[in-house]
C-alpha cells in the first residue's frame, strides 16, 4: 500500500515520514543474466553458477547496480504523488551496498522522506530507500533518491 500525496506541495510537510514498504521481489538468475547482458558486466560472480558455488558467497549474487536499479521499481510502490503533470528522477546520493544479494533471495524497498523543497515549477524530494534482503540483518542497498514532481 503506497503513501499517497494529493499534490506535490504535500511533500513539503512529509519530512521524517516513513512511506512503508514495497512488495517482495525474488532475484532469480534470469534477472541477473538479463542485467549482465544490458550492462556488459558478465563477471563470474554474477553469471557463472558453477564457478560461483566455489566462490565467497556459495552461489551467484546480483550486481550492486541491479539492486540499486530496483529503487525505480520500488519507489512507485511506496509513494504516489497525484495531480502532477510529470515526475522525474533527478539523481541519487549516498549509495551504499552493505550486503550482497544471493540468487534466490527476496528483496523489498522501504522509504523515508529525508527532505523536500520547492524548486522552479515543482517540488524536489529526497527519499532514503533501504532495500532489504528477507532474513538478513544487513540491507542490500541504501540510497537517497532525488525526485522532482511538477503540478
Amino acid at each position: 500500500m503506497s503513501t499517497i500525496f494529493e499534490q506535490p506541495t504535500d511533500l513539503l510537510q512529509a519530512v521524517g515520514k516513513h512511506l512503508g514498504f514495497s512488495d517482495w521481489l525474488e532475484i532469480d538468475q534470469q534477472r541477473i543474466n538479463l542485467f549482465a547482458d544490458a550492462t556488459g558486466d558478465h563477471q563470474w560472480i554474477h553469471v557463472d553458477p558453477e564457478k560461483a558455488a566455489a566462490g565467497p558467497f556459495g552461489k551467484t549474487i546480483a550486481h550492486g547496480y541491479l539492486t540499486l536499479s530496483l529503487a525505480n521499481l520500488f519507489l512507485p510502490q511506496i509513494m504516489e504523488v497525484r495531480n502532477t503533470s510529470m515526475g522525474v528522477n533527478y539523481g541519487c546520493e549516498k549509495v551504499r551496498f552493505p550486503a550482497a544479494v544471493p540468487v534466490g533471495s527476496r528483496v523489498r524497498g522501504g522509504g523515508e522522506v529525508i527532505s523536500a523543497e520547492e524548486v522552479k515549477g515543482g517540488v524536489q524530494v529526497v527519499v532514503r530507500m533501504t532495500i532489504e534482503i528477507e532474513g538478513s540483518e544487513r540491507p542490500a542497498c541504501i540510497i537517497d533518491t532525488i525526485s522532482r514532481f511538477f503540478p
